[in-house]
């Protein structure tokens, strides 16, 4: 695939039409012909983390957690980390291997969709794979009774919006691996610190503060556990409104820099 734009600056805006759509709806319809597969990883999990974490661990720990019990408590972080998980590894594992195994990259971009279109219609799927996750296990939640807001439906708007977020910081990751090996650095250097340190099974105040202010600062999970907790319990700080905004700056961000990464890869 050659292009005179091969040297595109990183930080240009992408050119999208309607078709990024077309390469979502081939996403969608490829996952819904193996939904069993897909759904019940997502709705087994979570039973897992409440019992043996929920009741096992807070069995032992014998006191409330912000005013919750700790099985309420790390409720709001099970969701979070299944937004992330979701997402993320959907565009890292699942676009690497439709990119260099099955080459359907290259399939679609014999067609009028763009390459800029492909990648953002990747981003978008792995959006939409962070909301049905999340909103399988947001069902889980609530049929063990932990939830006491009625806001709590919105969470499937925050794992839209988070799920872009992981999404493209995930493609970013999809442009530089050389191999599907690379894989292993994200997962176990940026995933991995944001389950421990990003509020999900315990506050994050309880850190030392050079580790708060680097879980509140540079951890996106942090933000997303943060909105799932306050539309869950319905509690009001001032943290949420630093959450929405970190969110919303830092996704238009690495949304351009994921297309543009991939675009010179693609190119050559």
């Amino acid at each position: 695939m050659k292009n005179p734009d091969a040297k595109a600056k990183i930080f240009q805006l992408p050119e999208l039409t309607y078709r990024v759509w077309k390469v979502w709806r081939r996403n969608v319809d490829v996952f819904m012909k193996t939904w069993k597969v897909n759904f019940f990883p997502p709705l087994l999990e979570p039973i897992f983390y409440l019992a043996a974490l929920g009741t096992g661990l807070g069995y032992y720990l014998g006191t409330q957690i912000e005013g919750y019990s700790y099985t309420q408590f790390i409720a709001p972080g099970i969701v979070a980390i299944t937004i992330m998980y979701s997402s993320f590894f959907e565009c890292t594992y699942g676009s690497f291997v439709r990119m260099y195994y099955q080459r359907t990259f290259d399939a679609i971009i014999a067609t009028p969709i763009s390459i800029e279109e492909v990648i953002a219609g990747e981003i978008l799927w792995g959006a939409t794979r962070a909301v049905i996750g999340g909103g399988i296990v947001l069902a889980v939640v609530a049929a063990f009774g932990l939830i006491s807001s009625p806001l709590f439906a919105l969470i499937l708007v925050v794992a839209f919006f988070s799920g872009l977020m992981f999404s493209a910081m995930a493609m970013c990751f999809t442009a530089l691996a050389p191999s599907i090996d690379f894989f292993n650095y994200p997962q176990y250097l940026f995933i991995t610190p944001m389950f421990v340190l990003g509020g999900t099974f315990f506050p994050v105040a309880k850190l030392p503060e050079a580790l708060q202010v680097f879980a509140q600062a540079v951890l996106p999970l942090t933000h997303t556990v943060n909105l799932a907790r306050w539309l869950m319990f319905g509690s009001s700080e001032l943290s949420i409104v630093i959450s929405i905004v970190w969110i919303a700056a830092v996704t238009p961000f690495f949304f351009v820099l994921a297309v543009n990464l991939m675009k010179r890869k693609l190119v050559k």
